[in-house]
Order: structure tokens, then sequence, then C-alpha cells
């Protein structure tokens, strides 16, 4: 915890704080509970459209940095896609005079002014999940190349006969987060040289909605009969897939690949309706963070805690911890995220799902 005043948190006092202390303190429970005095933790998050966010990252970071930290008290933002917004919350925390932030940033580029302004006011910044830029003192995620491998792998083991030189449709993520283009690289990796990318597409904000009209351009440029795979680079962007490959009444559907084992993405490919997605635990990621951040906060090192390091463009062997991706498929879900508790079969079985399971074996 620091007892110094900073300079810069006099320059910020003029913005307009309204919406930013808003965001940090509202009645979702923004500050946690915490010891007066103690360090101070702000985790800002980038979206409200990916699942993960608010129902697995935000409670386990929590957890993890309650029982690491018992005194430290906890500040939470939602940025919910925008990056002015997100700006704006950096700012209120700098006023807030925390120690530490943990930041999954909605544009890794476009945040770079304010981690440099987190940073000339002594404040350590966390890159969480996404490789921010500017001087981030450590970065915990998964090998983004090796989820595209993952799932470009599985797309080809999908296709079967239709693996060499059949056609398929990229939807990729939003080009602004690092790890769409870490995705995009290892699915390439696999799948040039073996099937023709008919259709390719950058998903902004990585919406359902764009995937869905991207995937009806696809369908009409290409005719209905010609895809026979899609690529998509998470599980959000795969239901947009899904939706528009039913509004154009194709049937059987082409295998789709996803990300995140988000519960709606899990079901589809338990009905057929999705191929995979990949399984990424989100309790040693947020392990890895709080252990992190409560380290920072306390002024200690991150050498027993970050065993590789990475760079970006504005940032030299930066502390890192890379974990290991798992693909998912139907074969699989009980012995991933029902074994690691994400979901139980019932709340994966609800009735509309029930044969389904039954047939794949989850009852």
């Amino acid at each position: 915890m620091k007892t110094h005043v900073r300079e810069a948190a006099a320059a910020i006092a003029a913005l307009s704080m309204a919406v930013a202390l808003a965001a940090c303190g509202g009645g979702d429970g923004g500050s946690a509970d915490g010891a007066d005095g103690g360090p101070k933790i702000g985790l800002l998050l980038p979206d409200a459209t990916t699942a993960r966010w608010e129902m697995d990252d935000r409670p386990l970071l929590e957890k993890k940095i309650r029982e690491l930290c018992p005194e430290c008290t906890m500040e939470h933002a939602n940025a919910k896609g925008d990056v002015a917004v997100q700006q704006q919350q950096v700012d209120s925390l700098i006023i807030k005079d925390v120690d530490v932030i943990v930041l999954a940033a909605v544009d890794a580029r476009a945040l770079q002014p304010a981690v440099q302004k987190a940073d000339d006011a002594n404040i350590r910044v966390v890159a969480y999940d996404r490789l921010a830029e500017g001087p981030i003192s450590g970065y915990v995620s998964f090998d983004g190349q090796e989820v595209g491998r993952l799932q470009g792998r599985a797309l080809l083991d999908a296709m079967g006969d239709k693996a060499d030189g059949g056609r398929i449709v990229m939807m990729n993520g939003d080009p602004t987060d690092p790890n769409a283009a870490a995705f995009k690289k290892g699915a390439l990796s696999v799948l040039e040289g073996r099937v023709e990318i008919a259709k390719m597409y950058d998903t902004p904000g990585w919406t359902t909605e764009h995937a869905h009209t991207n995937m009806a351009g696809a369908i009409s440029t290409l005719g209905p009969g010609n895809i026979h795979g899609v690529y998509s680079a998470n599980d959000g962007l795969a239901a947009g897939v899904v939706s528009a490959l039913k509004a154009n009444k194709i049937s059987p559907l082409p295998p789709i690949t996803g990300q995140d084992a988000e519960l709606g993405g899990v079901q589809r490919i338990v009905i057929g309706e999705q191929y995979m997605t990949v399984y990424k635990p989100f309790g040693p990621q947020a392990a890895a963070g709080a252990e992190m951040a409560v380290a920072l906060a306390r002024g200690e090192s991150l050498d027993g805690i970050a065993g590789e390091t990475v760079s970006s463009p504005t940032a030299q062997a930066v502390p890192a911890v890379l974990l290991t991706p798992v693909s998912l498929t139907v074969d699989s879900i009980k012995d991933t995220v029902v074994k690691d508790g994400v979901y139980t079969i019932d709340q994966i079985c609800t009735p509309k799902f029930k044969a389904a399971c039954d047939k794949a074996g989850l009852t």
C-alpha cells in the first residue's frame, strides 16, 4: 500500500467522474470487503457479452484474492465493450489510490495510454487474458496459438473426407484483441494447405450478431451446400454461426468450432449443433492472476509465480503464466467441465437436452 500523494491524481480529477465512479462502485458490489489500510486491488473486465467474465473470472479472482490477502480491498468494474469507459475506470482507480489493477483490456492497443498513466502513478498493472500494451508488470493467459491449433485439428477431424480440399468459413474474433490474432495464427498453421478458406471474417466486439450477419453473407455468396466446416473463434460467435445456418435451413449443419466452454456452447455440442469448444480452466488462470496481483500489491517479486516471459509491441520480457487449453467434444464433457465443477449434469441436461444427454451417456 502506498502513502505518497500522486501528482497524477490531481490532473485527472478534472475529468467527469460520474460515469467512472459509478462503474467502479455501483450496486453490483463494486467494492469488495477488505480491511481498512490494506492493499487495494482493482479488477477491470472488458465486456458483458462473453459469459465467462462475470460468471467465472470475476468470482474466482475475488475469492482467491480474499484467500491470499484477507486485508485487501477490491474494486470491480465492467467496461461493457466500451474503450472510453474502461479508460475512465482506470482513471477512477488511480484516484482511489489502488496498488494494482488486474486488466482484461477491451482494446489492448487503445488502453496503452491508460496503462502508462497507471504506471506513472506507481500502480502496477497485470494484463489478464489479453496482452495489453504499455508498461505492464505481469501477464496471465492461455497459449493462444495452441487454442487455434486445437480448433483447427478438431475441425479437420470432424470434416472427415472433406478435410482435404473442402471449403470452410473462418469467423475470427475482435481484431483489437491480440488473443484473436494468436487464435487465428494457430488455426491457420493447421488449416492452410488442407482446406480452402472460402471466406474469412473478423468480428468486432466478439458479438453473436456480427457473426450471424457475416455467416449469412457467406451462405449467400458461397451457396448453402458449399460450406463444409466453420472455424468459429469462440462460443458466442458459434451461436451466431448456428443461427444463420438454421435460418437458411441448412441441414445437417457443418462442423463448427468454439472456445470458452460456455454453457450454451456445451449444450450445442450435446445436441450436435457445434462440434467442439476449447475449455480453458478458469480456476488456474484466476489463481495465477490473483497471486500476481497480491504479490505486486505487497511489493514482492513475481519470480516464484511466473515461469515464462512474453513481449508486446511496447514491453519486453514481461513475467508471464501461460496455461494449457483443452479440446472439449461430446465425449469429454464429463472429464472436463463436469469433473472440474464448472457445470453439473443437471445444469447441462435440462429437459430440452435430456434426450440428447441420454444418447451421449451423460445421464
